[in-house]
């Protein structure tokens, strides 16, 4: 008789004796049904596993869906497994990218430029329709890395090889669905049926995946308005391209090679050069138009407030006076202030901003009056004044930063031409290889722990059980106005990732097992260790990146 094990199921609270060897597959088999959607994943003893794990010890097992974040990243790593077969057996030969994340889907293009006829498009989803349905086993097998290069060499992947490469290990992993292989930097869905829905049409230069959404599973968004943020990545990946680091491998090579001192250097010159191009826009409108109020969004941890003080530095230098005003400073007495379904303060809500005194006393100094502008305490959740009466010159521009900044109720008194959007955010820009994009919210993540860690007094995992709540908030007042922006500005460096990781693995490795946050501040630190550290003090002081990592002249 075999020996049996204690497993406590956390989504059932239930507690079975299983032999050892039992697959999760397996053990899901004998739970209750988990959900309306299919189970894709499962934590281990608080660790991320594919359900073809097996079970060799006492653990407890937290089931995930599409509706989990991570649940998501299975799904969205899955399709693009399918996507990459089905372009293979269609169009063998012909190398192609999926070059981001747009919305709820991937922005896809061939390497030739040639774009998809839409029968091309039915063609292509017709074969991945077919390959969900034939639920082709995802295996994923361990072997001699030098193995694993000779069948990337046979596929042309050069991009993995170079991260294989520059990260030497004797052993890896590689995935395969039937005749396709392919590497994944996380979980996939046991076969190729767990895909429920998707959907692909023509946009721009190559083709758009669309998946489910993720708080509606049942739903896709196909109505794709992104032109601005695609105009961005496209420019910021034809930039990397000339300066030879599209892919992470290709960088860690610089690295290595000593070439990134000058790289540096040209990354920070990028910056500088485009944030003066806002200033001179802001500048041409202000004379146009009468423009004196510069409006700056973005998520959270994208580098706006060192954006909007390089900005008026670059404002000075062309004869404006910019003019700080907070958001923060104008809302609501607490006893006002809204809740959310929990019952829990909601700062992030509209309605958490006095609306009304704003669009007032921005009127007034555009009108060239005095005006007594408020001071938030955040510790007594009441408002209080400043000394000074804030008065406008004939020079003066206002530069208000929030997460509301481009949303048009916030500031309907003042007329659209005289308001100047800017949405910054951490776009990143170097993929880990051709056919997967780094998350931008996995940049912006490491950048919050790291400056929370050091300037708030606040360890990773605080950080990252407030993560969640900052998203959900992002995805319900940011994320829907960005393109209302005059100006997208792409706040990432591409040699970031590479400061970040010296500074942030031993605060990640401080998170305990037996918390559920665990699992995240591992699949974090597998992340980080594709890439080479960069020790280094080349980074200017006025560098975005010394917001997060310390060591800038700017005073938050």
């Amino acid at each position: 008789m075999q020996d049996k094990v204690t497993v406590i199921c956390q989504n059932t609270s239930t507690q079975l004796e299983v032999e050892m060897g039992t697959s999760l597959l397996e053990l899901l088999g004998q739970l209750p049904s988990q959900g309306e959607y299919p189970i894709l994943a499962a934590y281990v003893n608080n660790r991320l596993k594919e359900l073809n794990y097996r079970i060799f010890k006492p653990m407890t097992v937290r089931f995930v869906d599409i509706t989990h974040y991570e649940g998501y990243r299975v799904y969205q790593r899955t399709i693009s497994f399918i996507l990459q077969k089905a372009v293979w057996d269609i169009y063998r030969g012909r190398k192609f990218y999926i070059r981001h994340s747009l919305g709820r889907g991937l922005y896809c293009e061939f390497a030739d430029g040639e774009q998809l006829t839409d029968a091309g498009i039915e063609a292509l989803r017709e074969r991945m329709q077919a390959i969900i349905d034939a639920r082709y086993p995802i295996l994923r097998h361990r072997m001699l890395t030098s193995e694993i290069n000779g069948i990337y060499k046979r596929f042309g992947y050069d991009d993995k090889m170079a991260l294989l490469n520059t990260r030497p290990r004797l052993y890896s992993d590689i995935y395969r669905m039937d005749d396709m292989v392919g590497y994944f930097y996380g979980a996939l869905a046991p076969d190729s049926g767990y895909i429920h829905l998707f959907d692909m049409r023509r946009y721009h230069e190559g083709f758009y995946v669309a998946l489910p959404t993720r708080l509606d599973p049942s739903k896709l968004d196909l109505n794709v308005h992104w032109d601005k943020m695609l105009d961005v990545f496209s420019e910021y990946h034809d930039w990397v391209q000339i300066m030879g680091v599209p892919t992470v491998g290709h960088l860690n090579k610089k690295l290595i090679d000593g070439d990134m001192s000058e790289l540096i250097k040209i990354a920070e010159a990028f910056h500088e050069k485009k944030i003066a191009a806002m200033a001179d826009q802001i500048h041409a409108a202000n004379k146009e138009h009468g423009t004196r109020v510069v409006l700056i969004s973005g998520p959270s941890s994208s580098g706006k407030t060192t954006t909007s003080k390089r900005l008026g530095i670059q404002l000075r230098i062309l004869g404006l006076d910019p003019v700080l005003i907070s958001l923060d400073d104008y809302f609501v007495d607490r006893d006002r202030t809204p809740k959310d379904e929990s019952g829990e303060y909601d700062f992030e809500a509209l309605e958490a901003i006095d609306l009304e005194l704003l669009n007032k006393d921005l009127t007034r100094l555009m009108a060239g009056e005095s005006v007594e502008v408020p001071r938030y305490d955040f510790i007594t959740g009441s408002r209080k004044w400043h000394e000074n009466p804030l008065k406008l010159g004939e020079r003066s521009v206002i530069i208000m930063e929030g997460i509301h900044a481009l949303n048009p109720r916030l500031t309907p008194s003042i007329p659209r031409e005289h308001k100047f959007g800017i949405y910054a955010s951490c776009l990143t820009s170097v993929a880990m290889d051709n056919l997967t994009r780094i998350q931008t919210t996995d940049n912006r993540l490491l950048r919050r722990i790291t400056r929370d860690y050091a300037t708030r007094g606040a360890d990773a995992l605080a950080t990252l059980r407030r993560w969640p709540s900052v998203r959900r908030g992002e995805e319900k007042h940011i994320f829907p106005y960005q393109e209302n922006a005059d100006v997208i500005f792409n706040t990432s460096l591409f040699y970031e990732i590479m400061v970040l990781r010296p500074k942030i693995e031993p605060i990640l490795r401080e998170v305990p097992d037996t918390e559920p946050e665990y699992g995240e501040a591992r699949r974090l630190l597998k992340f980080l260790d594709n890439f080479t550290p960069l020790y280094t003090d080349e980074i200017p002081p006025t560098s975005i990146l010394r917001e997060f990592v310390g060591g800038s002249t700017f005073k938050y």
